[in-house]
């Protein structure tokens, strides 16, 4: 592991720019700033340890985040502490969360080519992060960032639990994470049950089958709903969808805008069977019948990714943090 400098450590060599959003609950929050020695532009987290209960999650993300190297995997420069706050430091990731993307550009969804790229980029993540022994348990459009380039990267590894103990792959695991009210949506019915089977590394493939809704649809599927209906409605086995052509039916209620308004958009697009396939795939109700994210990494619908346009150019109108007029303040 690469040792700090003096001036990486220092936040006085930082210039604080804006804010760039909140994290943690509202308990930190997450600033552009400049590196003054160099001029290169990062993003610093900070975290305020006077008003944070749980800080062992910080650490234990700052920790694992540091341990693992991968491409796809947000990188931590520097963690450092200063007054009350610890801070770490990343690259920017110009455009921000796929929720963010979501929320300002795509209200009802990205474009297939895009939402493929993004999946792949998070699959090759997480296929590193389970052959490393660990579950994520928080896969959700606001823990994948987008860099300059158009790099998915997989952030929120502070609920991340290892799968192996005292040197012994476990086969289930029983845990639950104390502070995932706001991941309930994405999470597995295993997981969510908590019942003497446990969950396994697969409990993260039904929350890539939740995420290819939400960047699909531009909201997860449950938003809204209550967390007793919608735990019920996974145990029960019903698996959520992408919306388009084949899947909303046509009748006089939705298309003159009745108790489930949707738009002439949404009602004329029609995704892949591809698309579709993989999302039933991940949305299995039982683990076993889910793949790996290996596995998937095989589906067709990744193979041919040369002909697909580079992301950033999917995600017009949307641009990068560095070619805005001026910085947006959250």
């Amino acid at each position: 592991m690469k040792m700090a400098s003096h001036r990486e450590n220092n936040i006085a060599n930082y210039q604080i720019i804006s804010i760039l959003g909140h994290c943690f609950n509202q308990l930190a929050v997450v600033q552009l700033a400049k590196f003054i020695p160099t001029g290169a532009m990062v993003a610093i987290k900070k975290f305020d340890m006077d008003k944070i209960k749980e800080a062992y999650l910080v650490e234990s993300e700052i920790i694992l985040t540091r341990q693992l190297n991968h491409p796809n995997i947000i990188k931590y420069i520097v963690a450092f502490v200063s007054g009350p706050q610890v801070c770490v430091v990343s690259p920017l990731m110009a455009y921000g969360s796929c929720r963010d993307l979501l929320s300002r550009h795509f209200n009802e969804g990205l474009c297939e080519p895009a939402i493929i790229l993004i999946i792949r980029d998070v699959l090759d993540a997480l296929d590193y992060i389970h052959k490393k022994g660990y579950i994520h348990r928080a896969i959700r459009g606001s823990h994948i960032l987008i860099s300059d380039n158009g790099k998915a990267c997989l952030a929120g590894l502070r609920y991340a639990c290892p799968i192996v103990l005292n040197g012994k792959w476990q086969r289930s695991i029983h845990s639950f994470p104390s502070t995932t009210e706001r991941n309930l949506n994405w999470l597995s019915p295993e997981l969510l049950e908590q019942n003497l089977k446990g969950y396994n590394e697969k409990s993260d493939i039904y929350s890539i089958g939740i995420v290819v809704c939400e960047l699909s649809n531009g909201i997860e599927p449950f938003a809204g709903m209550s967390k007793t209906l919608m735990l019920t409605e996974k145990v029960r086995g019903y698996a959520p969808s992408i919306l388009d052509s084949t899947t909303i039916p046509r009748d006089e209620n939705i298309e003159s805008g009745g108790d489930c308004e949707i738009s002439t958009n949404i009602l004329n697009r029609r995704f892949s069977d591809d698309l579709h396939e993989i999302t039933n795939l991940c949305l299995h109700r039982e683990a076993y019948d889910r793949p790996t994210a290996g596995q998937l990494l095989t589906h067709p619908i990744f193979k041919n990714n040369k002909r697909l346009l580079p992301l950033p150019e999917l995600l017009k109108p949307a641009l990068p943090l560095s070619d805005r007029v001026g910085y947006d303040t959250v």
